[in-house]
C-alpha cells in the first residue's frame, strides 16, 4: 500500500491520511511529491485522475480523494478502530469530518498551513466565526465523547478519524498565533504531542524552499 502525499510543510489535506495511518500502526509506502515543481501537475496525474493529492495506492485499487481515503482504510483495517464504535460517536465523528471536509473556507483561505513558521495576523469576522465553530465542535465531541465522558483526550476518546481531519487546524491556529479557550488548548497539545504528527512537523521543518 503507497500513499502519496505533498509538501509536509503546506499539504494539510496529506496530513489527514498519513496521520491516520501512522497512529494506526498501519504500514504503507509514502511517496513525497514537491507539489512546486516544474510539471507537477503532469506528475500527478500518473497517481490521480483529478490531478491532486493525497492518493492511496493498494494493488488495482487507487483512491485520490481524503474522506474515501478515510472510509477505505477504516473497512480495510477495522481493528485500529478509526471509527468510534459506539455507533452514535461514529455518526457525529463522520459527520464533523464532513463539515472540516467541505467547511471553513475563510480560515483555510487566510491561514494557509505552513508548519514551519509563525506568522502575524490580522484576525477577520469571517476568520473569527470558523475559529469559534471549530471550538464548539471540539467541545462537543469532546465533553459528550471524550475527556469528559472518561475515555480520553482526543475528540472521541481515542484518536480518530476526527482527529486527523482537525490535525492541520491545530498546525494553523499555532502558525497564526489564534488564541482559543483553555480547553481547546489542551485538545491541541493532545494532537501536537502525538509521535507521529511531531514526526511530520520535524519533516516539515526540514524541507527546502517555500510555496509561490
Amino acid at each position: 500500500m503507497q500513499l502519496v502525499i505533498g509538501n509536509k510543510n503546506y499539504s494539510s489535506w496529506s496530513l489527514r491520511p498519513w496521520l491516520g495511518l501512522k497512529v494506526a500502526g498501519i504500514e504503507f509506502d509514502e511517496q513525497l511529491h514537491n507539489l512546486y515543481a516544474a510539471n507537477a501537475r503532469e506528475e500527478r496525474l500518473q497517481w490521480s485522475p483529478s490531478g491532486k493529492v493525497p492518493v492511496l495506492l493498494d494493488g488495482d485499487v487507487t483512491i485520490w480523494e481524503t474522506l474515501a481515503i478515510a472510509e477505505y482504510i477504516a473497512e480495510r483495517f477495522p481493528l485500529a478502530q478509526l471509527w468510534p464504535q459506539d455507533p452514535i460517536a461514529r455518526a457525529l465523528a463522520r459527520t464533523v469530518c464532513a463539515e472540516m471536509h467541505a467547511g471553513f473556507a475563510a480560515l483555510r483561505t487566510a491561514c494557509p498551513m505552513d508548519v514551519r513558521s509563525r506568522h502575524a495576523f490580522e484576525m477577520t469576522p469571517e476568520v473569527a466565526a470558523d475559529v469559534a465553530r471549530v471550538v464548539a465542535l471540539w467541545a462537543d465531541c469532546r465533553e459528550r465523547f471524550g475527556i469528559d465522558s472518561n475515555e480520553g483526550e482526543f475528540l472521541f476518546g481515542h484518536f480518530t478519524w476526527a482527529d486527523a481531519f482537525f490535525a492541520p487546524v491545530v498546525t494553523r491556529l499555532v502558525t497564526y498565533g489564534i488564541e482559543v479557550p483553555a480547553a481547546a488548548q489542551v485538545y491541541m497539545q493532545t494532537v501536537l504531542a502525538l509521535p507521529a504528527m511531531q514526526e511530520w512537523l520535524a519533516a516539515g521543518e526540514l524541507e527546502v524552499g517555500a510555496a509561490p
